[in-house]
């Protein structure tokens, strides 16, 4: 009954980002609190979960209002105008020029395994370059997502690591036979950028005779507009150089952890507000000018640490788990791993990283051992399947966190990129059996 109320739970969530009938805020709050109700959990054991999950997602939250305030800032006073130009100049405006510079960059900025560094580090310089070619926010947001995954097979990156706890053997050699098919799957990536920036050409020359967007899901007029234009009067040519290195020393300060990123932001944005601003009252305008949208995806972080908090309380993430490999039939258990890495994109809709490799994992691995196969070689497809999709998922943080500088909207992403990131995740596990990681 519990799993039976956690997919409820979850699935009417899902439908509502989808169809957009409420704010995601009203979704992520009302809805697990009826499935909690449901499943016989009291209000005091549900603000115990509420606080729990709101503590976890805290850190992230004060990160994002601050990250937000600074690149809002830094867009404010022009650094990203010299690095936007000379891309056009580079690119000629070539929209698959630009798709391949997003693999790339979206690649080398998950280096360090973070997700929400990945974000905030690829998509502030690169959004104002969308805008001003007409693409759209949720290709960028697909084509970074994407490469971010296949970088997020490294051992410190999370899943990685939480399988190698599973499987009781060290990340690093779980990891050197997926080397190989990290480089097939950048390949892949760039393959992937050209068909998607040739489909965005289209788009874009549709939308240059309509004036509107196409009725494929992809993001209209409005949603390719920038969420403020900066003055002329904001404009820092002056302190180009220092807000540069203002910049590259915090990006430094995130990927090397030494300090905490909530932290590295709230100086980094108290530094470019005294210093671009030295007035107190232009501080504040400042402030003003980009807090709207920090409340508001903030508000979203924290509903969505809410929903996690109490999905996680209540162990229904574990139920959904170990109940679905239950209900399975006989006739599949050898070849269950198999059927999880094939499905693995919609089960991430289900499961957070955590419950699918300390919950689910487990459970389908003493399945198939039965049956003979290697618990290595039943994991890989299971890793393959899930990480490939790791940021289309609702239940991941740093998500919401892509989402909100972007300013999008999940149900328009999940529309957008699902299929896309779906169908590369099955062509990566073919690819893998064919380089014998696992076997049919």
């Amino acid at each position: 009954m519990l799993s039976l109320i956690g997919f409820a739970t979850i699935l009417v969530i899902v439908v509502l980002l989808l169809t957009g009938k409420v704010s995601p805020i009203i979704g992520l709050v009302l809805v697990p609190i009826a499935g909690a109700l449901a499943a016989g959990f009291g209000i005091t054991e549900i603000g115990a979960f509420f606080s729990d999950g709101i503590v976890k997602v805290l850190g992230v939250v004060t990160m994002f209002i601050f990250a937000i305030l600074y690149f809002g800032l830094m867009n404010d006073v022009g650094l990203f105008d010299p690095l936007i130009n000379r891309m056009i100049a580079f690119t000629r405006g070539n929209i698959i020029s630009v798709c391949l510079g997003t693999v790339l960059i979206g690649a080398v900025a998950h280096l360090d395994g973070s997700g929400a560094t990945t974000f905030l580090i690829a998509m502030p310089p690169l959004l104002p370059l969308y805008q001003r070619l007409r693409m759209s926010p949720y290709l960028l947001m697909l084509l970074v997502s994407t490469s971010a995954a296949v970088i997020n097979l490294v051992p410190w990156g999370g899943p990685l690591g939480r399988a190698a706890a599973v499987l009781k053997m060290d990340p690093v050699a779980l990891w050197r036979p997926l080397i190989p098919l990290q480089v097939i799957a950048m390949i892949l990536m760039l393959g992937m950028a050209v068909i998607l920036g040739l489909r965005e050409k289209r788009r874009i020359a549709r939308m240059a005779k309509a004036s509107v967007g196409d009725a494929d899901g992809d993001a209209t007029t409005s949603d390719l507009a920038p969420a403020h234009a900066p003055s002329a009067a904001l404009a820092r040519p002056g302190l180009l150089w220092f807000n540069s290195l203002l910049t590259v020393v915090m990006l430094v300060f995130l990927v090397w952890g030494v300090v905490p990123s909530e932290l590295t932001f709230m100086v980094a944005a108290s530094i470019a507000l005294a210093v671009n601003f030295p007035n107190a009252k232009d501080q504040m305008s400042r402030i003003k000018a980009h807090a709207p949208n920090a409340l508001l995806m903030a508000a979203i972080l924290l509903a969505a640490g809410s929903f996690l908090g109490i999905l996680d309380g209540t162990a229904m993430l574990t139920a959904i788990a170990t109940d679905a490999v239950g209900i399975m039939p006989h006739a599949m258990s050898q070849d269950l791993h198999l059927w999880v890495g094939i499905f693995g994109i919609p089960i991430e809709l289900l499961l957070n990283t955590d419950a699918f490799f300390f919950a689910l994992m487990p459970v389908v691995e003493k399945i198939v051992q039965g049956s003979g196969v290697d618990p290595v070689a039943a994991a890989y497809p299971m890793i393959i399947g899930k990480v490939t999709g790791t940021f289309v998922c609702p239940l991941a943080p740093a998500v919401w966190l892509a989402l909100g500088i972007g300013n999008l909207d999940m149900g328009k992403h999940l529309r957008y990129s699902f299929f896309w990131v779906w169908g590369f995740s099955l062509i990566l596990l073919g690819v893998a059996w064919l380089m014998g990681l696992f076997a049919l």
